[in-house]
């Protein structure tokens, strides 16, 4: 593959979109990453990545962002750290079967798992949702509930390279009812967690593109912290339309590449 200046440029903005997102939203950046890598670089002339070697580069992209973004929110109280350990060990459990599984899969299954994953999420991000400004102290939910739901998360999410956020977000806000910055910040920890097994499987397969990944790493490092400060100062219905628009968006053109691929 050509690393020409331009390629590492395009390389570099496509990683600081997706990590300033991430840490603005509480999501690891897959959710843009993923179609941008796939669709971006083959627009401007230079090779196209496939889903394997885009799922390994999101991966690792995923990590460093979450980390960055949590490191901002360390001392802002939004960090439910009994969520984060439960959630967070069952979602690492998933992960590492659903990366290490990964490499089993052709390229248009892993495609079709990450458009059927998008599309439910878009779906909960449109359902009625009572969210307070609260933070730890009034947050209430089945600890069971998070548990099982973060294990199902992780072993999709494993097997996109995703650290599942763009998932758990919904979840956290529809199902077990979370402020919305508890889930953001929350979430953000989580899915570094997650991400840690996911990139143990994607590198252990050989699925990961070292060149790229650091171009998007060096990305995140700047990026997701901005994204972060920005995400505790935005009112947080701004916050949820923008996850919505963004899941959304990604479902039509997810999809429609998948319908293309079929009619061929």
């Amino acid at each position: 593959m050509d690393y020409s200046i331009g390629f590492i440029v395009l390389l570099f903005a496509i990683g600081f979109v997706g990590s300033f997102v991430s840490g603005m939203v509480g999501i690891g950046g897959a959710i843009i990453n993923y179609p941008m890598l796939l669709i971006i670089p083959s627009l401007f002339g230079y090779a196209a990545f496939n889903a394997h070697e885009v799922s390994g580069i999101s991966a690792v992209q995923v990590l460093v962002a979450t980390m960055s973004a949590v490191w901002v929110y360390r001392n802002s109280g939004y960090l439910n750290k009994r969520l984060i350990i439960y959630m967070g060990s069952a979602i690492l459990i998933g992960s590492l079967l659903g990366g290490f599984g990964s490499s089993h899969l052709t390229e248009f299954t892993v495609n079709v798992i990450y458009g059927i994953l998008a599309l439910i999420a878009a779906v909960m991000m449109f359902l009625p949702q009572k969210n307070g400004e609260g933070k730890m102290e009034d947050v209430h939910y089945s600890m069971t509930l998070a548990t099982i739901l973060a294990l199902i998360v992780g072993v999709f999410s494993g097997i996109v390279g995703a650290g599942g956020a763009f998932l758990l977000v919904p979840i956290m806000l529809v199902v077990l009812r979370l402020p919305t910055r508890v889930t953001v910040a929350t979430s953000l920890a989580i899915t570094f967690i997650s991400s840690i097994g996911a990139t143990v499987g994607k590198f252990a397969t050989d699925q990961v593109l070292l060149f790229p990944a650091g171009i998007l790493v060096v990305a995140s490092l700047i990026a997701a912290p901005l994204g972060a400060i920005a995400g505790q100062k935005i009112n947080q219905h701004v916050l949820k339309w923008v996850l919505a628009i963004l899941i959304t968006a990604t479902v039509i053109k997810i999809w429609s590449d998948l319908f293309i691929q079929i009619m061929k």
